[in-house]
This record gives C-alpha cells, structure tokens and sequence, in this order.
C-alpha cells in the first residue's frame, strides 16, 4: 500500500549487484515472496510501480481486494494515512503487517492499531530498519555481554522531525542501551516538516548513562550519526550506519602516564543488509513463529518517548 519511494523507488533503477533498500526489492531478492498486489490512489505512481516490479494486480484502494489473497502487507503510504490503510488492510485478513515509521502521528492512534492487529491476530512488524542491520545487532549484543565495559556517555545526532528520523534515533539507542527516560529537551528546529520539529534533547537510561540528543539541520544536509563512548574504546556510527569508526585506549604518545585514544579504525557498515534480513525475518515469523525484530510494541516505545520529547520542547518554542 503506496507506491513511492520506499515501496521501491529507491530501487526502481537498481541492477543486479546494486543493495536493496525498498520493501519490493527486498521481497523479490528473498525468493519466497510474489508480489500479488499493489495499491496507490496516484495512477501513475501504482503503473510505474506494478511495471518495474512485475506486479499482476494493481488497484487505487485495497478494498477493491478479497478477504484472504494476501499473507503479507506492506503499508509503504504516508505517515497521516497509516492508521485508515492499517484499518482498511486488516479487512482482508493478512498474517502480517509490515509498517512503515511512525506507525502514526499519535502515540493513543499507534496504541489502538496495535491493539486492534493484535485483536485480529496479525503480527505487526514496523521498519526501524537498524534493528536489523548486523553489524548493530553485533553491537547491542556485546554491550549486553559487557566486551565494551561500561558505556559512559552517548551522543545521537540526527535531522528530520523528532518523530520521523529521531524516531529512528531513539529506537536505535533503546535497542542499544535499554530503556530511556527524558531529562531535559531544548529548542525545537523545523528543519524539515510543519508538525514534527526536530528537539535536542538529554535522556538517561537505566544504568544511569547519560544520552544526549542533538541536531544538524535538514536543510543543510541529511545527518544521522551516534557516538558511544565506552570504559574499552568510542565507538561512532556515520552516515547513517554506512561506516563505522573505532578508537581504542593506547598508552599516550605526548604524554608519559596519560592514557589516551589511538587511531582510527575505519570499517564499512552493513546497513544495505538490513531489509533484506527484515523479510528474512518476516519470513520466518510466518513459517517458525520466529520473534520479529521490531514490532508495534517496540516501536510504542520509541514514540512514547518522541512524543514526550515535542511535548516538552514547546516550554521552549
């Protein structure tokens, strides 16, 4: 359900060894997916999409389907639409939902559809895409498993709406760090959209780590980066999880007894492995009652806590 870019313009010219980064790409390159349907209310955009992608049923509204004919639904439409379209796709009694974030503009709308997919036994997965990503799977795991130490200090900077993009920021430093809890907020920023300012923020998690918020400006460019400092080395994720960056503690080159960080060890990310592996899982969720990675619970969490966020960042506007 709709046709643009992450349903899978992004990959609309793709070749063979390109990555994938849409959900049509993404199921195609699988194997165990058709694409049976696609659903955008723009003509042209529902055409291109069903000619690139090889889709035989195309229609401007999913009512225009029957009750049973699909197992699985992307909802790929705008933010404002996602709760009639999660109304409107449960109708036709999938197995799965795969959502784009938010899941909406509202914290009591996203409650209610997960409760309702949950009502209708549907499993919901929402695309915070990192969850996903292995090398970011890798990390949470051996902070958990200590092979970091204690985190000292986090620092997320992102653009875009506190909902949309910070959504992503929060959700990945919850995945990392467990539950967070606003401290403090800032000045919102408009960089991008009317409704949905980015906000600077201070969170502390559970173990008392502090977790700083901060800004670029969408209308410079796009930025979504974070810097964990730990007891055994700073770690920092870049471009959006393309490369990572990895300083680790050295004996002082300058200064005899000081410890210091040493140089730089650059590595490429595995972001562009992500989307793929999210319908790995979906996959196996429908076959092998396999846990998805991210679900409507996981993404609540995040929103609850960006809501929190805008809240409190109007004292300040």
């Amino acid at each position: 359900m709709g046709c643009g870019a992450i349903a899978g313009g992004f990959d609309a010219d793709r070749s063979a060894n390109d990555p994938v980064r849409t959900h049509a790409a993404a199921y195609l390159a699988n194997g165990g997916f058709q694409l049976a349907g696609c659903v955008d209310p723009d003509e042209g955009a529902r055409r291109a999409f069903a000619a690139r992608w090889s889709v035989a049923a195309s229609a401007p509204s999913i009512e225009e389907f029957a009750p049973g004919e699909f197992d699985v639904i992307s909802i790929c439409s705008p933010t404002w639409s996602h709760a009639g379209d999660v109304e409107a796709a449960l109708e036709l009694r999938p197995r799965l939902l795969f959502c784009e974030k938010p899941v909406t503009e509202s914290v009591r709308a996203t409650e209610e559809l997960v409760a309702r997919c949950a009502a209708h036994g549907v499993l919901l997965g929402v695309n915070y895409t990192r969850r996903w990503a292995p090398d970011v799977v890798e990390l949470a795991h051996g902070l958990r498993a200590g092979h970091w130490g204690a985190v000292r200090s986090a620092v997320g900077t992102y653009t875009k709406g506190v909902l949309h993009n910070g959504g992503h920021m929060v959700d990945l430093l919850q995945m990392l760090l467990g539950p967070l809890e606003l401290v403090a907020t800032g000045m919102p920023v408009n960089d991008f959209w009317d409704d949905d300012p980015s906000v600077p923020a201070i969170l502390r998690s559970g173990d008392g780590v502090s977790v700083q918020m901060a800004l670029g400006d969408a209308r410079d460019y796009a930025l979504f980066e974070v810097v964990l400092t730990t007891e055994r080395g700073e770690i920092v994720m870049r471009d959006g999880g393309l490369s990572w960056t990895v300083r680790r503690p050295q004996p002082s080159l300058a200064f005899a007894g000081y410890t210091t960080l040493g140089a730089p060890e650059h590595t490429s990310g595995r972001y562009y492995e992500a989307m793929p592996a999210a319908v790995t899982n979906i996959a196996a969720a429908l076959d092998h009652g396999v846990a998805l990675a991210s679900t409507g619970q996981s993404a609540l969490a995040a929103q609850r806590l960006c809501e929190q966020m805008r809240d409190a960042s109007k004292y300040h506007a």
